[in-house]
């Protein structure tokens, strides 16, 4: 992959289209930025034009019904989609203005960047300590492996409740602990940028409590991007949010779309399109 410079430099402001509304964005540079980005399987359109950044040490959320590509936009962040057959990309997706689906950029690299949290928390049928020392051997990272891992633990608030059974089995671990742990396996390889489908989905309302508090921290490190269903999730932890919904063409086929991209406050309180507010309101979806 090309090396990246990682000097954020001031650029000019960029104009969000939303599907009708326009927002006009601060002039520092985000650490990404999707510009008319559309994501296709074959020649099926699941989510078109997509424009909007993503900004450094910041939660953005995807919001939007069941069928909106919110999930899909995500994974097009980090090329995650790539192993799909017939799953191609539009548009660009740049990383600190490089961009990621350039011939000489090499994705699991993008991935190494750019980590990944799933839905369902999918710890590796290995003990605590291997979990989070996967990625660090693969990588050939060098330095103390307990220290690497501890830290990783104690950044994934997690250390002080497995420090005395790290050579046990993570699949022992509570669901929210095992969420934890797969943020801590994530972040263990220094990624810049954490995506987070629906993380909380699969949690009782305590272990979702201790993710969403977590987020909130990792911000001082990383910038968050989110996918959720949960509406009060993304005012709680979120300073930017998109809303996707999902259009019928004239040949009554459906494609998501970003409708509206906003600070998280502005868009819940006063949103510019009426479709964002009728969803926020829960007049559909």
């Amino acid at each position: 992959m090309a090396s990246y410079d990682t000097t954020l430099t001031t650029r000019p402001p960029v104009a969000v289209h939303a599907a009708g509304s326009t927002v006009t964005e601060p002039t520092e540079a985000p650490v990404m930025q999707l510009r008319d980005v559309s994501v296709y399987y074959g020649s099926y359109e699941a989510v078109r034009g997509t424009t909007m950044p993503i900004r450094q040490n910041q939660v953005t959320a995807m919001i939007g019904p069941s069928g909106c590509g919110k999930s899909t936009m995500l994974r097009a962040l980090n090329r995650m989609n790539d192993p799909i057959p017939g799953a191609r990309v539009s548009g660009e997706v740049s990383f600190h203005g490089q961009d990621l689906y350039a011939r000489d950029v090499d994705p699991i690299q993008v991935r190494r960047r750019i980590g990944m949290v799933f839905q369902k928390p999918n710890p590796f049928p290995k003990s605590i300590f291997d979990n989070v020392a996967y990625g660090l051997r693969i990588n050939g990272l060098k330095g103390r492996l307990d220290d690497h891992v501890e830290e990783a633990l104690t950044k994934a608030a997690l250390f002080d409740e497995v420090k005395d059974k790290l050579r046990k089995s993570a699949l022992a671990l509570s669901g929210g602990q095992q969420q934890r742990l797969c943020i801590a396996r994530t972040i263990a390889v220094k990624p810049e940028v954490i995506l987070m489908d629906e993380p909380c989905s699969a949690l009782d309302p305590i272990a979702t409590a201790k993710i969403e508090d977590l987020m909130t921290e990792l911000t001082s490190d990383y910038t968050i991007v989110i996918v959720t269903h949960n509406m009060q999730q993304a005012a709680r932890v979120s300073h930017y949010t998109a809303f996707f919904t999902a259009e019928v063409d004239d040949q009554q086929v459906r494609h998501g779309r970003l409708v509206e991209y906003s600070q998280t406050g502005k868009l819940f309180t006063n949103p510019a399109d009426k479709r964002t507010e009728d969803y926020i309101t829960g007049r559909f979806g």
